[in-house]
């Protein structure tokens, strides 16, 4: 019997030739990532008070980014924190202040296919894009695993998550992904991992795949991932990984899955998820003519380079609404400079753009792109729950950079098939 990329990446990590759905397997772990929220903070703290020491120093990455750019005494704290315990520990790889943590991740060479890896976060899933195994784990289990570098798995079923057909212009991995959270709820794949592929998949540039599998959470997966193909394996070099087989890390051709399910990619349209879940999600049409006091492109789901250039093509030439914030935090310092150096970032100012600085911010309702008390916003992050990105009253719309960034034009929700 076949085995799904998943199993071959779990059986190597627990040492056995072949694991199936159900098997209880301890896993040794290739890397486990904390961010300043955390991990020093938390895991860190304990660890020091049962004096353990971390397990591999190799192997564990701390990024600082959810409380970084913000002028408060709560911010400074966690920061001083997570800066004197790196510091005290001498953790070979800190990364502070350079972008949020699911990006700068890979852009920094971390991830690579076949890995089995752990993140203290939910959407540590993202590195399922890559063709690595990764899941967000709390912080019980993170401490654990920093102690030790190992955590026990039950193998999950698998589902085969094909997207058919070509994408129209305009719509992209968000609205892939927005669809099957509609389709199927924010729980529909509880303890499954849900494999993306087909030829939609293959038309997608790495960058944009990094979307599906960041959102695997949102269906309530285990982990989403992504075999690895040639626009796999350029960015990686791109980011500094070389030596690693793609062909290594596929699924094979008699690989059982639980469930296959087809999104038809070629008729799909624009998606806009309403308040105050990603499952609320419809066709843009459904939604036009919502009025907007904000709009924003940031988080590790929709302000990567990638991201970025797509809100360059609708906003090229026009203006933000008058009465319309938009404001913009690209995902990290590097892409912010790749952006700039190639005009996109002059195009957002141009347009109106507020340009704000690299973290998690106003995705967990922080810093300048926090909502205002009642305000109606559109944002290209993964989360809409009621008072995430804002107070109670506030409501927030999830879509692609294209939508957002056509309805920051708008200063209402738009198609963004009307502005390319």
């Amino acid at each position: 019997m076949g085995q799904t990329i998943s199993e071959k990446i779990l059986a190597r990590a627990s040492g056995k030739e072949t694991v199936k759905p159900g098997d209880i397997v301890t896993c040794n772990v290739d890397l486990a990532m904390v961010h300043d929220s955390s991990g020093p903070r938390t895991s860190g703290k304990k660890l020091d008070e049962l004096g353990v020491p971390v397990w591999d120093m190799d192997k564990l990455v701390v990024i600082a980014d959810h409380y970084v750019n913000l002028d408060t005494p709560e911010s400074k704290n966690v920061q001083d924190i997570c800066d004197a315990w790196c510091e005290a520990h001498k953790v070979k790889h800190f990364i502070r202040n350079q972008g949020i943590c699911h990006i700068v991740l890979p852009q920094e060479g971390h991830i690579r296919p076949g890995m089995f890896c752990v993140g203290a976060d939910s959407h540590s899933t993202t590195a399922g894009a890559f063709g690595a195994f990764m899941v967000g784990v709390g912080a019980t289990e993170i401490t654990g695993v920093m102690a030790t570098g190992d955590i026990w798995v039950r193998v999950p079923e698998n589902v085969r998550m094909e997207v058919t057909g070509a994408l129209k212009p305009g719509v992209v991995a968000k609205d892939v992904i927005l669809k099957i959270c509609g389709d199927h709820g924010i729980m529909g794949f509880g303890y499954q991992v849900v494999e993306f592929c087909g030829d939609g998949v293959a038309s997608m540039s790495a960058q944009d795949r990094m979307t599906l599998t960041n959102m695997a959470a949102e269906i309530g997966a285990k982990t989403g991932i992504i075999a690895p193909d040639a626009k796999t394996m350029e960015l990686l070099k791109a980011w500094g990984v070389s030596g690693v087989n793609a062909d290594d890390w596929q699924s094979d051709a008699d690989a059982v899955y639980a469930k296959r399910i087809t999104v038809d990619g070629s008729t799909l349209a624009p998606q806009v998820a309403a308040p105050s879940s990603p499952e609320n999600a419809d066709d843009v049409g459904n939604y036009r003519n919502v009025k907007l006091d904000q709009a924003y492109l940031g988080a590790c789901t929709g302000a990567k380079l990638e991201d970025l250039r797509m809100a360059a093509e609708v906003l090229k030439g026009k203006k933000v609404a008058a009465g319309t914030r938009f404001l913009v935090a690209p995902s990290t310092i590097k892409m912010r400079e790749q952006a700039a150096a190639e005009g996109v970032m002059k195009i957002l100012e141009d347009a109106g753009a507020i340009i704000l600085p690299s973290g998690c911010g106003g995705c967990i309702g922080l810093g300048d792109a926090r909502l205002a008390e009642d305000a109606v916003g559109i944002s290209s992050t993964n989360r809409n729950f009621v008072g995430r990105a804002g107070p109670k009253s506030s409501k927030l719309y999830l879509a692609s950079p294209y939508t957002v960034a056509a309805s920051a034009v708008a200063g209402q929700i738009a198609d963004p098939r009307d502005m390319l």
